[in-house]
């Protein structure tokens, strides 16, 4: 059990049911009576911002939810379909649940899947990724216009800027922490 005195950015805790996230927080003392805090949480099924103002002594119970890797299979219409590497067992999310991971899934690709009971609520992945370029404007040598980068598609559709020397074809690899281009794969 949490107290409103363990509340703090980032703690997961279950309200109504549903595992939320606190993103805000803030602490009143007013002159008499008891301390307020103040908090902003948002729903980790759903995504709906929640705010609430609690008194000191109340309590919560915190977020039973579970990490499991599981490897990337396919995606059909909205849904992602994830299976546990151990298990076998397949999960499948909802595009909305995805957020940006979905610009960075290529099949097979080892990813934390966050688990509230048996549904999957959200995906880690790793900082970065190595993608293929599908699509980016050539470059003209020499050209000094004073563009130092240029867009490009990758193999899952999502666009970023890369430097002028990346061509179609290439292999690159994507921080997923801001989705920017981080270096070119060698060989």
């Amino acid at each position: 059990m949490y107290t409103v005195a363990d509340l703090k950015k980032g703690l997961k805790i279950t309200l109504d049911g549903d595992p939320y996230i606190v993103i805000a927080f803030d602490f009143t003392k007013p002159g008499k009576g008891q301390a307020l805090y103040r908090t902003k949480m948002r729903n980790m099924i759903n995504g709906t911002i929640l705010d609430r103002t609690y008194r000191s002594g109340e309590t919560f119970e915190p977020a039973s939810l579970e990490e499991r890797q599981m490897e990337y299979l396919y995606k059909e219409g909205t849904h992602y379909t994830f299976m546990d590497q151990q298990t076998y067992e397949q999960v499948v999310m909802e595009e909305e649940a995805m957020g940006d991971a979905k610009n960075f899934l290529l099949e097979n690709l080892k990813v934390d899947v966050m688990l509230f009971g048996e549904k999957a609520i959200g995906v880690a992945l790793p900082n970065f990724v190595n993608l293929r370029v599908i699509q980016t404007e050539t470059w003209a040598k020499g050209d000094t216009s004073g563009n130092d980068s240029k867009p490009a598609t990758v193999e899952t559709g999502y666009v970023l800027r890369v430097p002028p020397f990346i061509d179609e074809g290439e292999l690159i690899t994507i921080d997923t922490r801001n989705g920017e281009y981080s270096t070119r794969v060698k060989g």
